[in-house]
């Protein structure tokens, strides 16, 4: 809580006050009040009561140990890709993903008036990394140098403190608000159709049963065994059983680079026979196969 700017610490105070009262209400995000996952939470489920955090670690801690019910995780970007750092945190929090939502992103310039009643010129413009990569020609065409901050309300929180009229922040709309802002330019998303994919994760997973009937999504991440044509051998049951997968990424585990980890979504859920042969096709030439949680489809894929 005291790693915030001075702006935002009495807002932090206030939500977090209200998410002890009432946990099992509670929405951990990761960022200062007016973040886009702050405004994620409120849109998967506006009776909530969002629980501003500082680092994804302490959002999945916040569940972890009971003192939000729920947490609302970016995990990757239409533009930028997937969020640095979140395929390690979520197999490793113990949590299971209950749920996905997707969100419009756009971003805004703000910063303080001058003297002169103006804002800037602005020379440097703060904000969290995914934010900046998605405003990067925006930036780069003005002149503006792209200052990385842990959240994005968080930038505009800290601009607001340091009242340097030459600095900005990239943030929702809403931040501005929230901390005096001037909107110096909306919509400084590179892409109009900016997107950014969210999972809703608890500490118990969803019964794959109460998703019957419903477009349902798997997510799991596997190790294959390290010998020839295992990627090529372990992907083939959800081909011949006719199962769609619409994400696989790998990424690498320590500092060795022989073991690659596989990150993957699947259509469907485990009790449906075909799920059922491709997941244990798939284990048989696997070191591992750890399944991070069966939910609802909030958008089709394809």
């Amino acid at each position: 809580m005291h790693s915030y700017p001075a702006p935002a610490m009495a807002l932090v105070a206030r939500m977090v006050e209200a998410a002890e009262a009432e946990p099992a209400r509670a929405v951990a995000f990761q960022g200062a009040p007016g973040c886009n996952s702050h405004r994620a939470a409120l849109e998967f489920d506006p009776a909530c009561l969002p629980l501003p955090c500082f680092a994804f670690e302490d959002a999945l801690d916040a569940v972890k140990e009971g003192r939000a019910a729920r947490a609302i995780i970016p995990i990757e970007n239409s533009q930028h890709g997937r969020v640095a750092d979140i395929h390690f945190l979520l197999p490793e929090s113990g949590l299971s993903i209950i749920g996905e939502h997707f969100m419009g992103i756009h971003h805004a310039l703000m910063g303080l008036k001058g003297p002169d009643g103006a804002v800037g010129p602005v020379v440097a413009a703060y904000s969290h990394p995914q934010a900046l990569g998605q405003s990067r020609h925006f930036l780069r065409q003005r002149g503006i140098v792209p200052m990385s901050y842990a959240d994005t309300a968080g930038a505009a929180a800290f601009v607001a403190e340091q009242g340097d009229v030459s600095a900005a922040a990239i943030a929702p709309r809403l931040a501005a608000e929230l901390y005096g802002l001037d909107v110096v330019e909306d919509n400084v998303e590179d892409s109009p159709d900016n997107t950014t994919r969210f999972v809703v994760l608890a500490q118990e997973p969803l019964d794959p049963f109460v998703l019957q009937g419903e477009q349902a999504m798997t997510t799991f991440v596997f190790e294959v065994l390290n010998i020839p044509a295992a990627l090529y051998k372990a992907l083939g049951g959800f081909a011949t059983n006719g199962v769609n997968m619409t994400k696989l990424e790998s990424y690498q585990q320590g500092a060795s680079f022989a073991a690659t980890t596989f990150f993957a979504d699947i259509e469907g859920a485990p009790g449906d026979p075909r799920i059922d042969r491709a997941l244990q096709e798939l284990a048989f030439h696997c070191k591992y196969v750890r399944p991070l949680g069966t939910y609802k489809q909030a958008r089709k894929r394809g």
